[in-house]
């Protein structure tokens, strides 16, 4: 008898998924055609009976950071039942908090990685200033998602955002970066790997005068193929950090022909599975042998 798949997905208020396919139901007809049981199922939703499936596929839990504390105690219920997990628990909740970036950075590994400002702080632009060697600044909060709450600080608008980040400061802490002028200019690149293999690229661009790329805040997608360059330094963020994950998003940018890493989305990245022929061959070839 063949497993039941729980698809783990969140109770949709339409904030992060506008203007997109929807790749649980792409998801699920992966699953249906391969021959197993499955269900989309919102992790907050306490009805659950999580048991009464053989395995999870964490795909879209697209509001974890609004409410943190109770996905930390969703994880560890999981945890306790012993549910097999797609991506594992353990690469969860490392990924869930931005300070993974700081800790890649110190390995030695190309990453805008930045600066926190601890819950409870005072933020000081000028020491922000100071330690990021510019004049801009990106902050937006540890545990984040969608650009939520995230701010370019400069001298100039510093008395516009202070007060408020300071106001901020006081649920959790922050992350600050240094403003990256080619996101604006070029766009972010999204390498997606399925089991560490590479499966296809976009490039996504913010809207002019933007410096945001998701698509709800008007950036644009078009499908590329990435540099071998490229593509090798992505692949070793994979490599290192997320060998045994089913899937995983290499968000990055080209500096002076040098590709860093802006994030490596391992919980609910969106595949962008509708833009290419080949996402979605890849994708069940990777969850057919995960789950056989």
């Amino acid at each position: 008898m063949k497993k039941k798949i729980g698809i783990v997905s969140y109770i949709s208020t339409g904030a992060y998924d506008a203007n997109t396919i929807d790749e649980d139901q792409i998801l699920s007809g992966i699953l249906k055609d391969l021959g197993f049981e499955n269900e989309i199922l919102p992790w907050s939703d306490p009805k659950i009976q999580w048991s009464d499936y053989d395995e999870l596929l964490v795909k879209s839990v697209w509001d974890y950071f609004d409410y943190y504390p109770e996905f930390l105690e969703w994880l560890d219920r999981i945890d306790s039942l012993k549910i097999p997990v797609l991506n594992d628990l353990k690469t969860i909740r490392w990924n869930s908090n931005k300070r993974y970036l700081i800790e890649m950075a110190e390995k030695g590994f190309p990453v805008i990685s930045g600066l926190v400002l601890e819950k409870g702080t005072k933020p000081d632009f000028s020491q922000i200033q100071k330690q990021m060697k510019s004049g801009l600044a990106v902050i937006k909060p540890l545990v984040s998602g969608g650009a939520k709450n995230t701010f370019k600080v400069s001298v100039e608008n510093w008395p516009e955002y202070a007060s408020k980040l300071e106001e901020l400061l006081k649920e959790e802490a922050f992350l600050v970066q240094p403003f990256v002028k080619e996101v604006a200019e070029v766009g972010e690149y999204s390498l997606i790997f399925f089991n560490g293999n590479f499966s296809h690229a976009v490039l996504k661009t913010p809207k002019k005068e933007d410096f945001r790329v998701q698509h709800y805040f008007g950036g644009t997608i078009q499908v590329i193929q990435p540099s071998a360059k490229m593509l090798q330094i992505a692949q070793s963020f994979v490599d290192q950090f997320a060998p045994e994950s089913l899937y995983a998003r290499v968000d990055g940018v080209e500096i002076n022909g040098e590709f860093y890493l802006m994030e490596l989305e391992l919980i609910e990245p969106y595949l962008f599975l509708g833009l290419t022929d080949q996402a979605i061959p890849n994708y069940k070839a990777a969850i057919e042998q995960r789950l056989s």
